[in-house]
Parts: C-alpha cells; structure tokens; sequence
C-alpha cells in the first residue's frame, strides 16, 4: 500500500544518488521491475548468477518511474534514473520511507497475561506480549521486544533494542546482544546432539551444561535452532545472518559477519572465520575450520577444514574444478555413447586383423 509521496530530486538527497532524469517527477510507491508503473520506483542490480539476460531485457522494458542502477549501467534518454553504487540498498531506503514505520504489535508495555518472574529484571520502554513467559533471573535490557508466546529460560540475558518475534523460545543461561532479531520458532540453547554408546550399542544422553552467546546485531531465521554447547559456550559472532531452518550445533563458533542460508547444518565444535557464506542446504562436519571468506555453493559437503576461497560440491573442492567436473557429470550420457562408438570400433578392427592372420 503506497504512503509517502517524494519527488525524485528528494530521493536523491534521501538516498545520496545521482540523479538523470526529471527531478520534479512524483514516486508514490515500489515494485520490481516488471510490474513497475509510472508513480513506483524500481532498481537494477548487475547480478554474477543466472538469469543476467533477463533482468537486463526487464530494465529495458520496465514502465518504472525512475530505477535505481549502478552507476556503469548503460542509461536510455528520456527515462529517470538513480546511479547508486548499492541500488539495492537505496530502493530499501525508499520503501521505508514510503511506508513508515512498521508496528511489530498492536500491545504496548508488559501484557497482563503475560508472565514475569519476580526476580527478572526489565528494562525500560520494553514490550512484552500476550502469555510470553519471562523466567527466573532474565534480565530484558531496554526497548527489547518479546513477541506473544514467547519463553525465556532462567538466568537469560537479552541485551538492548532486541526483537523477539512470537513463540521465540530461548533456554536457560544464554546471552543475547544488542541489536539481536529472532524470527518467530527459533530455539536457542536446546541440548546439543551428544551421547556415549556402550559395548551392547545403548546410548546414554550426554548432559549439555554450557550456553550460548548470540553477539550483537545477529538475526535468526524462523525455526532455526542453535544448540547450547556441552561446556562453555556455542557462539554466533557479531553482525552473522542466519536463514530460516538452519541447525547450528553444539559449541559450533560463527565467526562474524557470517551468512548461513536455509536448510544448512553445521555440526559440533566447527568454528569459521569473517565473512563466511553457505549457501543452501550445505552439510558441515564437526570440529573442522573455515577460515575467513570461505564461501560455499549450494548444496555444498564439507568434511575437512578449508582456506579462503570459493568451493562447492560433495565433498568440497576449488569452485572451478567443481564447475569443470560439473560438466563432465551433464555429459556423461554423451560420452558413454562415444565409448561405445568407440568400442564397437576396436572390436571391429580387432576381428578384421585376427581373421587377416587366420590360414
């Protein structure tokens, strides 16, 4: 639903962009680029993956009020544009201001069906919704939000400005940041995955007793769980992005500014360096390392520790050796019948020169 009404000269100022193009025109709402019409702003964004033609063929032919683009982007006459170095971003910027500040609940202050320890300590300005249950010892630092049907256990610590979506549960013992967002489902500090097997093959459950440190201006995707560590702590390091179902187990160390996305596994005691990425569905082995700027394609098998670099497959190797060998494994079909071909050939030749030799 459009809100505010900018001109594009007040989206530049708002947005530190260079504009070309008219800057009296009107924007009163955003869309993507191919269901843009005059009064919405859109953006352009030079991708490295896939589907490059496309978006390149949509800017051409969006109806957009004005595009964010790059500023290498090669610009039509006659249309509005914004050159900014992270088009992204900027269109971020102006869906914000169009539409205002979005309410995470209609409840303000502590709900009266919620319940609240009476040795927790709260902050100020925080919002604690509908039968949330805030335990023994929990400290809520301030303007922290706890969605509706939330748990916090005994002994928490939840730092300030933090967003607790609804049914967040979060166990005893763990430590939250400043700045922290928990997307509804998320478990944090629930036993990690430990047992001994004795001779017969029973297994006897290992006591987790450690914690978990999610550190500062971290988000947590819906229904993903972090496991407390057995001792010590599990730990997800500063300004790390974590998707919606990804298992991170116990004593694992994100390092920070890490990305993880959906599905992917990251088993005990692995630690990884800055600016890590998986990609979807990546299996991690336990007590390995990735050091820093590791990044992994989708789907990606990882048994052994990694340097900086770009990898995929299962297991892993250098992204261009799994790109040449995915190659291979598409043509595989074509080169079985080249064997053949080939076989059926020797075979032939073989037969002529053994019935040459015959008496």
């Amino acid at each position: 639903m459009a809100g505010k009404s900018y001109t594009l000269a007040e989206l530049a100022k708002l947005t530190t962009s260079k504009l070309v193009g008219d800057a009296h025109a009107s924007i009163t709402n955003v869309a993507d680029l191919e269901n843009a019409s005059e009064g919405d702003a859109s953006f352009f964004k030079k991708m490295d993956y896939g589907q490059v033609d496309r978006y390149e063929q949509l800017l051409r032919k969006t109806r957009a009020g004005v595009v964010f683009v790059p500023p290498e982007t090669q610009l039509e006459s006659g249309r509005n544009y914004l050159l900014n170095e992270d088009p992204s971003r900027a269109f971020q910027q102006v869906l914000e201001a169009i539409n205002g500040k979005q309410e995470l609940s209609g409840f303000t202050g502590v709900h009266s069906t919620a319940v609240v320890h009476p040795t927790a300590k709260i902050g100020k300005q925080v919002t604690i919704g509908p039968h949330a249950v805030i335990d023994q010892g929990v400290i809520l630092g301030d303007r922290t939000f706890v969605g509706a049907g939330t748990y916090i256990g005994p002994g928490t610590v939840v730092g300030q400005d933090c967003v607790l979506h609804p049914r967040v549960t979060i166990r005893e013992r763990c430590t939250l940041g400043n700045h922290v967002s928990v997307q509804p489902g998320a478990v944090i500090g629930s036993c990690g995955f430990g047992y001994t097997t004795d001779k017969t093959g029973r297994h006897t459950k290992l006591n987790q007793v450690g914690g978990v440190l999610i550190e500062d201006d971290v988000e947590i995707g819906a229904n993903t769980t972090i496991d407390r560590s057995r001792f010590k702590e599990t730990v997800i390091g500063r300004g790390s992005k974590i998707d919606n179902l990804v298992q991170i187990g116990h004593g694992v160390k994100l390092g920070q500014d890490n990305m993880i996305v959906s599905q992917t596994g990251i088993a005990g005691s692995t630690e990884t360096g800055r600016c890590v990425v998986m990609a979807g569905q990546c299996g991690i082995s336990g007590h390995i390392k990735l050091s820093d700027g590791v990044i992994l394609s989708a789907r990606s098998g990882v048994d052994k520790s990694l340097p900086a670099g770009k990898y995929g497959g299962a297991p892993v190797m250098p992204m261009g050796e799994y790109n040449r060998v995915s190659v291979f494994t598409r043509n595989i079909e074509k080169y079985v019948k080249q064997l053949k071909a080939l076989e059926n050939r020797l075979n032939k030749l073989e037969g002529n020169h053994d019935s040459g030799l015959k008496p």
